[in-house]
């Protein structure tokens, strides 16, 4: 057990916490700012408060430089993320939000985010109450879909096993009301809700402070390890048995993001704590959540997270303290294995005789391109489905709760409308990016905008050497913080500046295991030279049936990332 003084970083606290301190429980003057039209961005802490509230401010970067050569100010709009615990949203709610985002972005589409919900993408400051509103009107909001809180909390969400994902998804839904933010700021700000004593609230699970940096839960099911257990803070595993849901093994500390040049940050998996019953749920999400709270640094941001303070204060130490807070002791974890990733595209039926269509969405982006009018498409379905829609963390979508009487009209209009082409490559399915350029303010290298070529030379090789059939997980992110999950791929690409990457290679189909960086700062073009030369070596020298990143681990290509702390650097 660590001695209690090394459970605190001492020195001075960074300026979040200042913030998070003065922000009358995430108020600001966010209401002022909103009726300044001398600008239209958020000044001073508010531009970090509105994260909270499930906004980031953004600009378009391949227009900041001629609008400053005209001496204007970059052209300042939002990006919103909806909180949709288990990423559920029914047909009618489809329709107002795509309807706003023709109406009101700057763009006009929808994204489907590896956060297994929806982004609005440049909405403008007049626009930003009426988008509240609007989906309040339909039962959606955005608390807490950033900033250092627990944000949307994923689940499983392809429907094989009708009836335990159904208790998964009701778990992931009470998990996200227990650790909302219980302020009524957001109310207040954006759906003019009555205004109350900010002195008089409290934050019981979160604190007045809130957490020391942003947390991520999922509730998942085995052997679908489709939303990447070892990318989040919280994870619960469900174990079934006959059927029927028992609990849950729960992992804790996983986490992707990193710091270019900083060897103190790295990615890190979650470590098993142990089976809890059903009824200790939520209390367990509360003590790993508040044990954190207490725990976790406030004075360095970049080793703020989870994954660090179990690394600072030691695993069994933190896990003592929860099981002290929940009232609860950890059992044996029960078996399970995760085999794939990833969604099943195409039609399923589940065991309620009813029928789901997963659709592969590239990138995520709903829009109607000229070859593809995907948005006009998932609208025509909006229009007569019967069940509801389920976006997943790999940024596409399922038609689900499709009876047998209304499959092959759901079936016609997928294909009429480029939502079911008549063939997609098994590497196109297995590829993900995040937004990155050039509305994300944190992008050093093309991310989305890149990966549809990139994987067009990925199926050029693999077609070349004879393997056409096969694929690699592969992602891109356009950053180190990790939001395309390329640090849990076979082959991840980081950015590092204007059209350079950092490499990585060597994770697993499952997606338990890191890649290691093999070259750093190199340009796209030569990236593509690597991998091809390392998938004519993968085509002729791998055993029977295996994966690529088990390949260059066994050839000696790259070491295996066992322990991140000591050995992602070496």
């Amino acid at each position: 057990m660590s001695d209690k003084n090394t459970l605190i970083v001492e020195g001075k606290l960074s300026d979040n916490e200042r913030l998070k301190r003065e922000s009358r429980h995430l108020r600001g003057t966010i209401l002022e700012d909103l009726s300044d039209d001398l600008t239209g961005g958020f000044v001073a802490d508010n531009f970090q408060l509105i994260r909270f509230h499930g906004m980031y401010q953004q600009d378009d970067r391949d227009i900041r430089g001629e609008r400053a050569k005209q001496k204007l100010e970059p052209l300042h709009n939002v990006m919103l993320r909806a909180r949709l615990p288990g990423g559920v949203i029914t047909p009618q709610q489809w329709l107002e939000i795509e309807k706003f985002a023709e109406e009101s972005t700057i763009y006009g589409s929808v994204r489907l985010t590896t956060r297994q919900t929806f982004q609005f993408h440049g909405v403008l400051k007049p626009h930003i109450k009426t988008m509240h509103q609007t989906l309040n009107k339909t039962g959606i909001d955005s608390i807490a879909t950033a900033g250092d809180v627990n944000r949307n909390v994923l689940c499983t969400s392809n429907p094989i096993e009708s009836v335990v994902h159904k208790e998964a998804w009701q778990w992931a839904a009470k998990i996200s009301e227990h650790l909302l933010p219980k302020t009524n700021a957001y109310a207040e700000i954006w759906l003019d809700g009555e205004k109350v004593d900010s002195t008089q609230e409290q934050e019981p699970i979160l604190g007045d402070n809130y957490l020391p940096r942003k947390f991520k839960t999922t509730v998942v099911i085995p052997p679908l390890n489709d939303i990447d257990v070892h990318a989040n803070d919280l994870n619960f595993v469900a174990i079934a048995e006959n059927g029927k849901l028992i609990g849950f093994n729960v992992l804790v500390g996983g986490g992707l993001a990193m710091t270019h040049g900083d060897k103190s940050t790295f990615p890190r998996k979650a470590d098993d704590f142990g089976f809890i019953p059903l009824d200790k749920t939520l209390d367990v999400a509360a003590a790993v959540v508040s044990t954190q709270r207490d725990w976790g640094n406030r004075v360095n941001r970049k080793n703020a997270k989870t994954k660090y303070t179990l690394e600072r204060v030691g695993v069994e130490t933190f896990k003592a303290e929860v099981e002290k807070r929940a009232n609860v002791s950890f059992e044996a974890s029960k078996p399970y294995e995760f085999t794939e990733r990833g969604d099943r595209f195409g039609w399923v039926e589940g065991i309620d005789g009813k029928h789901h269509l997963t659709l592969f969405i590239e990138n995520g982006r709903i829009l109607d391109f000229p070859d593809k009018p995907l948005k006009t498409g998932v609208r025509e379905i909006a229009k007569i489905h019967k069940g509801d829609f389920r976006l997943t963390a790999n940024q596409n979508l399922i038609v689900a709760g499709v009876p047998t009487d209304q499959k092959e009209i759901i079936e016609s209009l997928a294909v009429k409308y480029g939502l079911k082409p008549a063939s997609i490559s098994p590497q196109r399915l297995n590829s993900m990016a995040c937004v990155s350029l050039p509305t994300c303010p944190l992008a050093m290298a093309e991310s989305e905008r890149y990966l549809p070529e990139a994987v067009t030379e990925l199926e050029g090789m693999l077609k070349k050497h004879g393997i056409a059939d096969e694929s690699i997980i592969y992602r891109i992110t356009g950053c180190p913080n990790g939001c395309g999950r390329a640090m849990l791929a076979e082959i991840g690409l980081v950015g590092k500046g204007p059209n350079k990457y950092n490499l990585h290679i060597g994770g697993n189909k499952a997606g338990t295991r890191i890649p290691k960086m093999y070259r750093e700062n190199i340009s796209d073009t030569e990236i593509m030279d690597v991998i091809d030369d390392l998938i004519g070596k993968w085509a002729s020298e791998r055993n029977d049936n295996e994966a690529f990143g088990d390949f260059v681990i066994r050839a000696g290509i790259v070491k295996a990332v066992v322990n991140s702390a000591e050995d992602f650097y070496e």
